[in-house]
Order: structure tokens, then C-alpha cells, then sequence
């Protein structure tokens, strides 16, 4: 399918079930408790079956369509952490944006009346942006400082793989670095893997941000991740991406799991 009639099917696709949210879970490492779910968005087309966020975010975002997607999407998963609230299950929400959605100055306002409209508090959401766009993100320093303001949290995705530095990771907001599952992954058997993981824990700590370890896949993963001091952890050993329905039956066997760990 080319660009234009993909264009065409995703307009039309926002505001109906053909998009939808999975929501993968995060734990803490000191007490294996579920600490946030992260909002996945899905499109499940009657013609071409599901389309990756790959293909179609970036689309969305070169044809003026993003923030009528990122509305949608904060809508959505606002509604479910309130059902889920009225459950009894307390968890942060964790929202992937586009940095092209913080070159609106009104930005931070709209988010911010989301979470009152729905009742979540700010202390309860973390925005999350990919390594890749940092270089965009020094220019919205503003912006991200107002989200700071607010109480809303800052998470940069898949630390370790992009093109930020140093520099640009003590002079942006973040309240979180997400290590990137490739050295999570080579950690526990590559020894230069695994230095580089505890400098990032150290780096993060030492900058006052949480450390969280992304695609965990097995015990032993698990339990360096918490050996080496990582905060939060998630991956498919964890939980996959629910649907919104099946998070409290994760929930009550995940935690019978953890018992028999012996992390």
C-alpha cells in the first residue's frame, strides 16, 4: 500500500476500534510489585491487518495528523487508568509522544487538562521520547521544563542507541532513562555489555533520575538487573502487551511469581 491510501485509512482510523492501546506492565525490582503500564497503540486494519506504529507514526507525523492521534490516544488511556483505578489497581501511565507534538506551545496545558478531566494525577504520568529525538528536544527545552512544572515526568526510550551525549542528558528534564534492550539483553553473558549497564544505572542515579531495564526475557536477566541496583524492569518475562481487560489477572499471577523467585 502506498503512502497516500495508508494516509487515507489511518485518518479515517482514529476515533474508531480499528486503533486500540495494549499496556505492558513495569515492576519494581526491589518488590516486584507492578509500579506502571506502558501504552502500546496498535492499528488493526480490515484490509491490511495490523500496521506497526513504525510505519504509520511517522506518517502521522509528516501529514498533520499527530495531534489528532496523540489526543485520541491520551484520551483512551487516561479513560483505562481510571477504570483500572476504580478496580483497586494503583499503577503509573506511562504515554509515548512525538517531539513534534511539543512544538506546540499549548502542549503541556492540553495534557494537563487531560489528566484533571479524567482524575489522574500528574505525579502518575510519564511522557516518553526516543534517544533519536533528543537533538529536536534541546530546541523545546521550554516545553519540557513546563511539563516538569507540572509534575509530569520525563522518560528518554532506548538510551544507548541514539545520537544524544552527555551533555544533552544533563541539560534536559528527564526524570527516567530506559536502557535500551540490547545491552540488557548481552549483559548477563558479555562483560563489557554488562559494565555498560551499571555505568547507566550509576549515570542515571547520579543525576537523580530511576533507571528502568527494557526487554528482560529471562530469570537471570531479571535478576542482574536487580543485582546491578536497576529501579523498574519490563519485558516480555514480565508480562507481553495486555489488553487492558487481562492486566489485573497479570497482575495476581505475576505476583505469585515473584514469591518463588528468590531474586
Amino acid at each position: 500500500m502506498n503512502d497516500d491510501a495508508l494516509l487515507d485509512r489511518l485518518e479515517a482510523a482514529i476515533g474508531t476500534d480499528a486503533l486500540r492501546y495494549c499496556y505492558q506492565p513495569k515492576v519494581s525490582l526491589s518488590d516486584g510489585k507492578l509500579r506502571r503500564v506502558e501504552a502500546l497503540i496498535r492499528w488493526d486494519d480490515e484490509v491490511h491487518g495490523t500496521i506497526g506504529p513504525d510505519r504509520f507514526i511517522p506518517l502521522a507525523e509528516e501529514n498533520g495528523l499527530i495531534d489528532s492521534l496523540t489526543r485520541w490516544g491520551l484520551d483512551t488511556a487516561f479513560r483505562q487508568w481510571r477504570e483500572w483505578t476504580d478496580q483497586g489497581i494503583e499503577c503509573e501511565l506511562a504515554f509515548n509522544i512525538s517531539a513534534r507534538s511539543l512544538e506546540a506551545l499549548d502542549f503541556p496545558d492540553l495534557v494537563e487538562a487531560k489528566t484533571a478531566e479524567y482524575g489522574v494525577p500528574a505525579s502518575c504520568l510519564v511522557l516518553e521520547l526516543t534517544e533519536g529525538s533528543t537533538q529536536t528536544l534541546i530546541n523545546l527545552m521550554d516545553t519540557l521544563t513546563r511539563f516538569r512544572i507540572k509534575g509530569i515526568g520525563l522518560a528518554i526510550d532506548d538510551f544507548g542507541t541514539g545520537y544524544s551525549t552527555l551533555k544533552l542528558l544533563r541539560m534536559l528534564p528527564f526524570t527516567e532513562l530506559k536502557i535500551d534492550r540490547f545491552f540488557v539483553r548481552d549483559a548477563e553473558r558479555s562483560m563489557d555489555s554488562r559494565v555498560i549497564v551499571e555505568a547507566m544505572i550509576g549515570l542515571a542515579h547520579g543525576l537523580g533520575l530511576s533507571a528502568t531495564a527494557e526487554g528482560i526475557e529471562n530469570d537471570a536477566q531479571l535478576s542482574l538487573m536487580k543485582a546491578l541496583g536497576c529501579d523498574l524492569a519490563q519485558g516480555y518475562r514480565i508480562g507481553r502487551p495486555l489488553d487492558a481487560a487481562a492486566l489485573p489477572d497479570w497482575q495476581r499471577d505475576w505476583m505469585q511469581e515473584w514469591e518463588t523467585l528468590r531474586l
